[in-house]
């Protein structure tokens, strides 16, 4: 909104207010003031209150104190980042109108699963089978809308697979929608299944989503594309700023998620987070590097598919308790400590990641 008025009144404001890099910056800040001062209203307001957390019954018996928490706190950040996009960004830019429908849906998806939890007090939501359902169908949607997208910008790679670090890159043909499809729903899910730790998942996003500031950035400018050898994606630059409120929301929503936690991000939360996170990915291109900086949510979901399918067939557990990060906590580790490792890990990964634009 502000960037419209900017341009009708450009020649009476700074030309800063242009620039990508400083909209960014107070996206992030605008979205961390709002969260600050609208969390702890959320978290008194009665009706939250009387939706507390309901902890599954075979989780590790230090949870049981959490039951009650508030949650749905995917709602303030959500709103948090949009509100803060809709100051600073372009609205009229396809990608960010996106990100905007990505971080909805993500939310909306989140919100029924909670609600239905919380209103049949167990931790089972919606199942499983309608939440995948409902998540390729947005999928489609977006690569549909995305295909549209690229071909009018002539862009020239649409079904191209590029692999970080090489100048590689494959035609998968028709086959990438599929692999895009499953990109976008499995981020979904691997962050809802790395939520189960107060601040776990939110301090993780953190780091994948600043990379993916950095990285639209990259794609969004000629110059940077072409000296990284990265694909140029015309009106790219536009979803810094919106990722940008992205971690200025979460940054906000850390100060009250860390442990020991004053509110829960929920499903709302995770599922959002998750779907922006891949939607990201399959716009600029970057679907293997979200991979990469996102190695422990992958990780954390890989480990439930093992524990599930050795389960299934031999009736033995590889882990004592799946996601991972359960199973540390039964091998002796406190809380705290499982979170503040699993950050370590991730932000290395992160610096790592950053260090391949270079590298190719």
């Amino acid at each position: 909104m502000f960037y419209l008025v900017y341009h009708l009144l450009s020649d009476r404001l700074p030309a800063m207010f242009g620039y990508i890099s400083f909209r960014a910056i107070l996206a992030a800040l605008t979205a961390f003031v709002v969260v600050m001062l609208f969390t702890p209203i959320f978290i008194r307001t009665d009706i939250i209150k009387k939706m507390g957390q309901i902890i599954r019954g075979d989780g590790p018996a230090t949870h049981a104190s959490k039951a009650g928490t508030p949650t749905m706190g995917g709602l303030v950040f959500s709103a948090a980042t949009i509100f803060s996009a809709l100051l600073w960004s372009n609205i009229t830019n396809r990608f960010v109108l996106l990100l905007i429908i990505a971080t909805v849906f993500g939310a909306g998806v989140g919100f029924l699963d909670d609600y239905r939890k919380i209103y049949k007090k167990t931790s089972k939501g919606i199942s499983v089978k309608t939440r995948l359902a409902a998540e390729t169908i947005f999928a489609i949607f977006v690569l549909a809308a995305l295909h549209k997208i690229y071909l009018g910008d002539h862009f020239a790679y649409i079904t191209n697979l590029f692999f970080p670090i090489t100048k590689l890159s494959i035609d998968l043909g028709a086959f990438y929608f599929i692999f895009a499809a499953f990109v976008i729903v499995g981020s979904a899910n691997a962050v809802n299944l790395t939520d189960g730790l107060d601040g776990l998942a939110t301090g993780l996003s953190l780091t994948v989503i600043l990379v993916f500031v950095i990285a639209t950035y990259f794609s969004g400018n000629l110059k940077f594309a072409t000296y990284l050898h990265i694909p140029h994606i015309i009106g790219a630059g536009e979803m810094t700023v919106y990722l940008s409120a992205f971690f200025g929301s979460l940054l906000g929503f850390l100060w009250y998620n860390c442990y020991p936690a004053e509110i829960f991000m929920g499903d709302t939360g995770s599922l959002a987070i998750g779907t922006v996170m891949g939607v990201t990915a399959v716009m600029i291109k970057d679907e293997l590097l979200l991979a990469i900086v996102g190695a422990v949510f992958v990780v954390e979901t890989l480990s439930v598919i093992l524990q599930v399918s050795r389960f299934k067939l031999t009736k033995k557990r590889i882990f004592l308790m799946a996601p991972l990060h359960h199973h540390f906590e039964l091998k002796g580790w406190k809380e705290p400590k499982v979170i503040v490792r699993f950050w370590i890990i991730g932000l290395i990964i992160a610096i790592f990641s950053l260090m391949m634009f270079k590298i190719r």
